[in-house]
């Protein structure tokens, strides 16, 4: 007799929006946590839509993937509101000027690099000068610090070093500071500890705003849907403070890394070369730092998807001196162990498992077993014949279906670029002209059979490939895109009537 799942939580049909935060616009170079965030949750109630979806919001480094953070904790200062700062004194206007000259556009990672930092600094030390025990309604900082003690000291020592030793990945600092135990025993220089109790205040601050932004969607009937990446950056403070945690050699370099074999997106496959678990480490306990990380990701979101689910049954193991992905080779992973502990300290939570890829027997036997919704993918469905797993009419009720992610081209943009087999099935099977091919898209993704339905705010703008956000495998240029503010008002009025119908209509 087969056992329950350990979840059956996606039982109502809904749908939403899948948009990264930088995207949204703001006044300081990059989308935050405040007016612009705002109203897009207005939007998606206007639209009748439940569910946001974003992309991890961790603090970021070279490459600006929001997939290779800082830590597995902490929030991305960029994303924090300084119009608060600014009414409150702590920030000048003419500090704030230089952010407001940035592009409105697509956000130049370069230069907000060079001219945030200084301004956040500044912003803490005024703070700081002030004596304040908090910032507005805020709490106290320190019932903040006390709650996220498993992780913020190591953090924010981390990046206090970092910044001390000219931003180098921590395997090129001196030996001493390598070393947590040695680094702690040795003590701060005094700028690197000005800096780590700067960025206490920055997480004080992006976790206050992220709260607020979230009760403000909840009392919109809107949910967050957060995306936790499977592994961790090599230069984080996660590795730098739990080496034992990760397949590391006796000088702390990774003995393999992680990455994907040859695929739809990378005829080399994908290289991440991010460091591996050591399983068995976390089995000896309880997985301890895992229900750490999916505690902290619940206090962030609502809803939270697990990127690269099949690495929880094998991962992908890398030679971590090879320049491609092809001469991995898949490793079990106590993938059913590991879900088994989180059902039983956070029974409530919504979880989605990211199963796209090289998906086995094994894995989908592992997805049964957990009872997560999948994930099915409209811009994977055509070109082939009838058994295509992402057709709708292969759908699994508890699913999410997508027209397109954050990883592939607009609707538009595909479209334009398939050959034209699979623009002929695609005008087939949805019986369209396909000359409005993303709404073409959409309506199927609603009418579809999956119980949720989750769509790029690009495709809700029919934007062709400008509006794309990364391409995998691309080492520059992604992360970039943003919206204007007068489009999501011009979307607002063309279309958030035409929504609503369709989500009535098909019952979401």
């Amino acid at each position: 007799m087969n056992k329950a799942p350990l979840y059956n939580w996606l039982d109502t049909r809904a749908s939403g929006v899948l948009l990264h935060l930088s995207s949204l616009p703001s006044e300081s170079g990059i989308g935050n946590l405040g007016a612009g965030a705002h109203r897009f949750v207005d939007f998606l109630k206007e639209a009748d839509m439940r569910i946001w979806q974003l992309c991890p919001l961790g603090p970021t480094g070279y490459g600006d993937s929001p997939y290779q953070c800082f830590s597995a904790f902490a929030g991305n200062p960029y994303f924090i509101d300084l119009a608060p700062f600014l009414e409150d004194g702590l920030l000048l206007d003419a500090e704030y000027e230089s952010l407001r000259c940035l592009p409105r556009d697509h956000v130049d990672y370069g230069t907000l690099y060079q001219i945030f930092w200084p301004i956040m600094l500044e912003v803490y030390t005024r703070f700081e000068k002030s004596g304040a025990k908090s910032f507005r309604d805020y709490g106290p900082l320190s019932q903040f610090t006390k709650a996220q003690s498993h992780w913020l000291p190591d953090y924010v020592q981390f990046m206090g070093l970092k910044a001390h030793f000219d931003g180098k990945c921590w395997l090129e600092w001196p030996a001493t500071y390598r070393n947590i135990e040695k680094a702690r025993a040795a003590g701060m220089p005094a700028d690197a500890q000005h800096l780590a109790d700067a960025h206490v205040f920055f997480q004080y601050v992006f976790y206050a705003q992220l709260a607020k932004l979230r009760e403000y969607a909840g009392t919109h009937g809107v949910e967050i849907m957060g995306d936790v990446p499977i592994f961790v950056a090599m230069d984080s403070a996660d590795v730098w403070s739990h080496p034992e945690l990760f397949q590391l050699n006796k000088d702390f370099s990774p003995k393999a890394v992680a990455g994907v074999p040859p695929d739809y997106f990378s005829a080399d496959g994908q290289l991440w070369g991010n460091p591996l678990y050591e399983w068995s480490v976390h089995q000896e306990s309880g997985f301890g730092w895992w229900l750490e990380r999916i505690r902290s990701n619940l206090e962030f979101y609502d809803i939270v998807r697990l990127d690269h689910f099949r690495g929880f049954e094998s991962y992908w193991s890398v030679p971590a001196k090879d320049t491609t992905a092809r001469n991995g080779k898949w490793i079990h992973a106590p993938g059913l162990e590991l879900f088994s502990e989180i059902r039983s300290e956070f029974p409530e939570a919504k979880l989605v498992a990211e199963d796209l890829g090289e998906i086995t027997d094994d894995v989908r036997a592992l997805l049964e077993s957990t009872g997560l919704p999948g994930m099915a993918v409209l811009q994977f469905a055509f070109g082939d014949d009838a058994d295509n797993a992402y057709l709708p009419h292969n759908y699994n009720r508890n699913c999410v279906t997508y027209t397109g992610t954050h990883d592939n081209d607009t609707s538009h943009g595909w479209y334009r670029q398939v050959d034209a087999m699979t623009q002929d099935h695609v005008r087939r099977y949805l019986g369209i002209s396909g000359d409005h091919i993303s709404w073409d898209l959409i309506r199927a993704a609603i009418k579809s059979s999956a119980h949720l339905a989750v769509i790029p705010l690009q495709d809700l703008m029919s934007l062709g490939s400008e509006g794309r956000l990364n391409t995998p495998g691309a080492a520059m240029g992604n992360w970039q895109w943003r919206y204007m503010g007068d489009q999501l008002e011009q979307l607002i009025q063309d279309s958030a009537h035409y929504i609503r119908e369709l989500i009535a209509l098909y019952g979401r």
